[in-house]
């Protein structure tokens, strides 16, 4: 079964500092319809201004998963990490038994553009931890990419569930084909441009969700960024 969700019934909230877009019930959007999707809990879009960000607060037993598409953000956290991620980066950080950290904008001028991504982990209590790395744009041009998973095969990120995540920017006129297994579920986000999935149309923001085993084809219509997580399938 294939299930699509537009990106304008997305929550939404503007703060001026903060634009996001949040794909599941999150802060003040709730919608029990949308509160996780196997164990994929949070997607959000923030577009943060320059020079702001979100100060020094806390979080425990989550896999949480920067990717970068425009501008730098400057993170810090309480295991003493700094850094500077920018557009074709991608962090990860396992909260554990409880971390904090910071996330601002290291530009004073242009804004930077992300998504922020959640998973519950396979088990709590895990020590807190982080890692970012930079992905050349050749690695997923017009190939998936392995983004990150349990094993950290093919210089991926490592997190702490049963989860794969791909991406790719696809040029127009390209496509890329992708199988789910049985007992698995598949959820697919376009960061950005336009393509279609076994011909039905996506544009920025839009979603799939993938709940039986089959196959899938895309095709850019336009340059495209896709983000395609393989889950533990659906518990009923």
């Amino acid at each position: 079964m294939i299930t699509v969700r537009k990106s304008q019934d997305r929550g939404h909230a503007n703060h001026g500092w903060l634009d996001s877009y949040h794909s599941f019930s999150f802060a003040e959007y709730f919608d029990p319809a949308h509160m996780q999707y196997s164990v994929l809990r949070v997607i959000n879009e923030d577009k943060v201004a320059g020079g702001m960000g979100f100060g020094m607060h806390p979080h425990r037993d989550m896999e949480i998963i920067t990717y970068m598409l425009a501008g730098e953000l400057k993170h810090q956290d309480s295991m003493g990490n700094g850094s500077v991620i920018r557009a074709g980066d991608v962090q990860r950080m396992t909260a554990g038994t409880g971390i904090r950290h910071s996330e601002v904008n290291a530009s004073s001028q242009d804004q930077a553009h992300l998504l922020q991504i959640w998973l519950i982990p396979a088990q709590n209590g895990l020590p807190p931890s982080y890692q970012d790395q930079s992905i050349p744009a050749e690695k997923k041009l017009n190939r998936w990419c392995l983004v990150a998973s349990p094993d950290a095969r093919e210089h991926s990120l490592m997190i702490h569930q049963d989860v794969e995540l791909w991406a790719t920017v696809l040029q127009a006129g390209n496509a890329l084909s992708y199988a789910i297994q049985a007992e698995r579920c598949a959820y697919l986000h376009v960061a950005r441009g336009q393509l279609t999935l076994n011909g039905q149309v996506l544009s920025t923001g839009d979603a799939v969700m993938l709940d039986a085993k089959q196959a899938i084809e895309i095709q850019a219509q336009q340059e495209s960024e896709v983000l395609l997580f393989d889950l533990p399938e659906l518990q009923t």
